[in-house]
């Protein structure tokens, strides 16, 4: 039987001769009643404080998995970002190595061009100075005839004359053709 205030009050005694005095046993049990009442009170304060302090330990272990799990995940997260920068870095890197060597293949291309451009011009301004000089010297050598059939036909038949040096009708071919160019 478990004991409770009331039970302690109400406790009925037999009574003998040479028993206790009834006053003080009555006095004692309410005494006894009142510090079970009160350490029951207290009893139940506790347990609703245990309670209470289990369901917050409860929402604390709930937050403490819920900030575990966050910062798994922020773990996972930046790794994968971090691994996906670099991924997306030695792409970049590749990609730019690429394209320079595109561009110094094209460069090389071009510099040959020029190159090749360059020669075919030179060949084709030395034949063309060829050329040049071929028709002054052409028209000189016409020229040079002409004037010799001039001096020719003022000369008398009887004298022959000596013909002009040829230092004053010699044209310089570079020459014109130099001022030419």
């Amino acid at each position: 039987m478990k004991l409770t205030p009331i039970n302690i009050k109400t406790q009925e005694f037999a009574k003998s001769l040479r028993g206790y005095d009834a006053d003080e046993v009555k006095a004692f049990l309410e005494k006894l009643a009142t510090e079970v009442e009160d350490l029951m009170n207290e009893n139940e304060t506790l347990i609703d404080e245990i309670e209470e302090l289990k369901t917050r330990l409860d929402e604390y272990r709930n937050i403490e998995k819920d900030l575990q799990t966050a910062l798994l995940n922020a773990q996972d997260s930046s790794t994968k970002s971090i691994e996906a920068a670099k991924k997306q870095t030695g792409m970049m890197l590749k990609e730019a190595e690429l394209k320079a060597a595109q561009t110094i293949e094209k460069a090389k291309e071009n510099a040959n061009d020029i190159r090749n451009a360059i020669i075919n011009l030179r060949e084709e301004r030395d034949l063309i100075i060829s050329k040049l000089k071929a028709i002054v010297n052409t028209q000189s050598t016409l020229l040079e005839g002409k004037v010799k059939k001039i001096d020719e036909g003022q000369k008398e038949p009887e004298k022959p004359k000596q013909t002009q040096p040829k230092d004053d009708l010699d044209v310089d071919v570079d020459d014109i053709v130099n001022k030419l160019l």
